[in-house]
């Protein structure tokens, strides 16, 4: 029986196993029971951070995110990501734009018509009415976006929104219909040309809403400088009334202008004039009377006042031909006013440049004889730099009948411009920026001029424009 009582080495070992101690916990995986205890443990840490993490991104005041650099949560995603801007954000903002606009409206609170209106905006399926402006992408970046207004107008819930780039009005029947979208580039504004965006409109009218800095509304007719200007209402959320816009066509007696005035909180006190031309956004008017030679130049100035709108009333009915273009703003320049042979009066030249939200520039010469109340068209020029700030050496030139019948060549440069040259078959050089000559009625000339060091300055197109 010595085989029964003899034991195996495996059975020796087996039930020592319990006891042994292991060397190092640190390296040695704790027990299977151990090790689940302490991944729910740690699986439960985890998900309740998470949760915290996401109160915390809530309670973040909604400009949080612009000035941390954070990524921008999609607008897509749903109206709870919308942005919205404290009511009295705009009292102590460093700059007055659309990102200081507060959210108003009776219908800012309405999740399901504020999706509607996002979905519009980035969802590249969407099929209602869509009217972009030049520049705009057919459909939305995909960043959040701010919520401006939403409410009811005219008949239409209207919901504005604004994502840094762009702002876009998304609007609905009440009682069935089609929706629409109307998308404008809107960078880079500024107290000026954030301060109304056309919430309604109809063929003679449109409604405003207008920023929360602006105190007082009213509309002038640029083509009756000397008439009152005429004060406009407004709600507790900033839309007014019905303010009349020039017809899309016809003749052109009246160009309504809405003149607003900005809260001197943080801004100066200071009047200035929007244009209606079709667009979202209106556009700002600016003026810039003749500088003479060796004046500083300055920068535009606001056309509220006397001088501007006074200099406006001859050049208003240019404002139709912008329409549509996506401008952010129109500048009236006076860069020569010249006497008249056989002591005629005083011509005025004018370059009117309208500025595009894309960052480029038209420009159109204007003759304006003494006495007249329109302004004949010298010139246009498209995609240019000319008349605005980078681009004020510029001439002009036209022919001219005298009341005694004689026709002359009129030319005229502006401050910078120290000679003009004429080619044949009129032949003449005139020192400084002006040059008026007899010259046989309807043979093409060609003027051109020099600064002081020699640089030759050419005019933009040939005279005779529409």
């Amino acid at each position: 029986m010595i085989l029964q009582k003899r034991r195996s080495p495996l059975a020796t070992r087996t039930p020592r196993l319990p006891h042994v101690r292991p060397a190092d916990p640190h390296v040695r995986p704790a027990d299977p029971p151990r090790r689940r205890h302490r991944l729910r443990a740690v699986t439960v840490l985890v998900l309740a951070l998470a949760a915290i993490a996401g109160v915390a991104v809530l309670a973040l005041p909604s400009d949080a995110g612009r000035r941390s650099g954070a990524p921008r949560p999609a607008a897509g995603a749903g109206a709870g990501h919308l942005r919205r801007t404290p009511a009295d954000a705009w009292q102590h903002a460093a700059r007055l734009d659309f990102a200081a606009w507060p959210p108003r409206g009776r219908r800012t609170g309405d999740a399901a018509l504020l999706a509607r209106a996002l979905r519009a905006w980035t969802g590249p399926a969407w099929r209602g009415r869509r009217s972009v402006e030049p520049g705009v992408p057919a459909g939305g970046r995909g960043t959040s976006a701010r919520l401006l207004f939403a409410d009811d107008v005219d008949g239409r819930a209207v919901v504005l929104l604004q994502d840094g780039v762009h702002t876009v009005r998304y609007s609905e029947p009440l009682h069935g219909g089609r929706p629409e979208l109307a998308a404008a580039l809107t960078e880079g504004a500024d107290v000026a040309t954030a301060a109304a965006v056309v919430v309604a409109r109809s063929p003679r009218s449109v409604r405003l809403l207008l920023a929360p800095w602006i105190t007082t509304a009213a509309v002038r007719d640029l083509r009756a400088p000397a008439a009152a200007p005429r004060a406009v209402a407004r709600d507790d959320d900033g839309v007014t009334e019905p303010v009349a816009v020039a017809p899309a066509g016809g003749p052109c007696r009246r160009v309504p202008a809405v003149q607003l005035h900005a809260s001197p909180r943080n801004s100066e006190d200071h009047a200035f004039l929007l244009a209606d031309l079709g667009g979202l956004v209106p556009a700002r008017l600016t003026y810039l009377p003749d500088a003479q030679p060796g004046a500083l130049p300055r920068p535009p100035r606001e056309a509220a006042g006397e001088p501007g709108m006074g200099g406006w009333a001859a050049s208003a009915c240019r404002l139709a031909g912008l329409r549509g273009q996506g401008v952010r703003s129109v500048g009236r320049w006076v860069f020569a006013a010249q006497t008249l042979p056989e002591r005629a009066g005083t011509a005025t030249w004018v370059c009117i440049r309208a500025d595009t939200w894309r960052g480029t520039g038209s420009a159109e010469y204007l003759f304006l004889a003494p006495g007249g109340t329109g302004a004949r068209v010298l010139a246009r020029d498209r995609d240019t730099a000319q008349c605005g700030g980078n681009g004020r050496n510029v001439l002009a030139y036209t022919e001219w009948r005298a009341p005694s019948g004689t026709a002359y060549l009129l030319a005229a440069g502006s401050r910078a411009v120290t000679r003009l040259e004429v080619a044949p078959p009129v032949r003449g050089t005139g020192g400084g920026r002006f040059l008026a000559t007899p010259a046989p009625s309807g043979r093409p000339v060609l003027v051109t001029g020099r600064l002081p060091d020699g640089t030759r300055i050419d005019p933009p197109l040939s005279p005779g424009g529409p």
